[in-house]
């Protein structure tokens, strides 16, 4: 497992413009920790080292260890706000973690199997994947880096639903828990959608001389 450490530091000057300048002027990225019984704290992150950790990702779904000013906690990135235009991170939200205290978090779906998946090579089916995420509530112990969905069994016409996910030990769906109506699909196999030209239909230029 990949252990995930940020280094960060305290941020006094708030404000639109003053998390302008720090991503113009110093490289950083302004972000914010709260929850865990303390006040919410205004920090800054160096854009580097947190553009290098969100290429690993395990990283959105990981217990980080965060060090503000030299002082340790762990956390969980809740969310990210993206420059609508440029590869660049404009705000971060990190949760801290408390142990004994559950977590939410999203956490990625690996989709194994799928080159030997039934549906494919006895039917020629197609894998359609409908989430590539699956929000989960476990201890902060238990967070697992991703979820497989195991394809090999799975024929023409099935589907793949949360229920049918093999969960860690420890780990829920909140989801399931509102009822069969949130029991939503994950993947399916469906027939190869083949555009077939009809034999009725007449020729481009059959139609242009029929019109003049």
């Amino acid at each position: 497992m990949v252990d995930f450490s940020l280094n960060a530091n305290t941020r006094d000057d708030l404000g639109k413009g003053a998390s302008r300048r720090l991503r113009r002027n110093d490289g950083l990225v302004p972000a914010i920790v709260y929850g865990g019984n303390k006040e919410p704290q205004s920090i800054s992150i160096a854009a580097r080292e947190l553009n290098k950790a969100l290429e690993n990702e395990a990283f959105y779904s990981h217990v980080i260890k965060l060090s503000v000013d030299g002082k340790k906690e762990d956390v969980l990135l809740k969310a990210l706000q993206r420059h609508p235009a440029k590869p660049r991170i404009m705000h971060a939200d990190f949760l801290r973690v408390v142990a004994g205290h559950e977590v939410t978090v999203h956490v990625p779906l690996h989709f194994i199997n799928e080159d030997n998946c039934v549906g494919v090579k006895k039917s020629g089916g197609v894998i359609s994947h409908t989430m590539t995420d699956v929000e989960v509530t476990c201890l902060p112990k238990d967070l697992p880096e991703f979820i497989e969905v195991d394809m090999a069994g799975v024929d023409l016409g099935d589907i793949v639903h949360l229920s049918n996910l093999k969960l860690p030990k420890g780990v829920a769906v909140p989801a399931l828990a509102q009822g069969a109506d949130h029991d939503l699909p994950v993947a399916n196999v469906h027939a190869a959608r083949v555009a077939v030209e009809s034999e009725d239909a007449p020729a481009a230029d059959e139609g242009e001389e029929s019109a003049e």
